[in-house]
């Protein structure tokens, strides 16, 4: 049925300025399972995800859809409340003086800062620094989002992410920039809220970042999907080799997958 799955994309055809991204591109990701989607750089991923945020969208067909949480249209800002969405390119639109708490707030109005016309309930605060809290960041509310580490900025766009409860988060390279030890914090943070019933939709090319909670994987490679499945059967030497086109070996421990550079 429809509402079965998160997203369900039907012979999508996508053009960034000249350049066709996605052509007959077809995709049905399910709402009860955290998903992987990994690819090299120029996959499609940021494409992928731009749909889905309905930042993007697809050329007009008849026979095409792209659908999400089972509708064909969306307020976009109700969306952006269903699915708490963290990139790179999110928190680098923050200007430097704001504090941590109005990140925080912002995410109740899916805006990038605050504004005098927006209005708040009460009880939103209260939600907010229990959020804060919950991350190990409500001392670091009233500081300058310029002040602050990558991994504290990264764990204030998670806060914003979470205010408004969304059943999904969808997380972009969510390490990239981090050292080990704020990967590893981040990475249980991540993993402790799958096990709190979120659904994770992670877009990728780091193997490190996929927590072990995560099933289903998608490879993507030049705007085509070359391998949809159980992350056991897709995460190997031969599929990595071909989706990466480099000779690769891959190590799992502790549920968690690597790759080392192979023959």
């Amino acid at each position: 049925m429809m509402n079965d799955y998160l997203i369900d994309m039907h012979n999508v055809t996508v053009y960034r300025g000249n350049s066709k991204i996605l052509s007959d591109f077809s995709l049905q990701l399910p709402r009860d399972r955290s998903i992987a989607i990994l690819g090299p750089n120029g996959a499609g991923k940021s494409t992928l995800l731009k749909m889905l945020m309905r930042e993007l969208y697809p050329m007009r067909n008849e026979d095409s859809w792209v659908r999400i949480l089972g509708k064909d249209t969306w307020n976009v800002w109700e969306l952006r409340r269903n699915l708490g969405f963290i990139s790179q390119d999110l928190q680098n639109r923050y200007l430097g003086y704001v504090t941590g708490i109005e990140v925080v707030m912002s995410g109740f109005h899916s805006s990038v800062g605050l504004y005098d016309h927006q209005q708040f309930e009460s009880s939103w605060a209260n939600l907010a620094t229990r959020i804060m809290t919950d991350l190990g960041i409500e001392h670091l509310r009233d500081d300058e989002y310029s002040r602050m580490s990558t991994g504290e900025q990264r764990k204030f766009l998670l806060a914003r992410a979470l205010v408004s409860e969304p059943s999904t988060l969808v997380l972009d390279e969510p390490t990239s920039g981090l050292d080990l030890n704020a990967t590893f914090h981040y990475l249980r943070i991540i993993r402790k809220l799958i096990e709190g019933g979120k659904q994770l939709v992670l877009v990728t090319h780091h193997i490190h970042e996929i927590p072990p909670e995560v099933s289903l994987v998608v490879l993507l490679k030049n705007g085509r999907i070359i391998g949809y499945g159980d992350k056991q059967e897709l995460l190997t030497d031969e599929r990595l080799s071909d989706l990466y086109e480099t000779a690769v070996n891959v190590v799992s421990s502790n549920g968690y997958y690597q790759v080392l550079p192979g023959a």
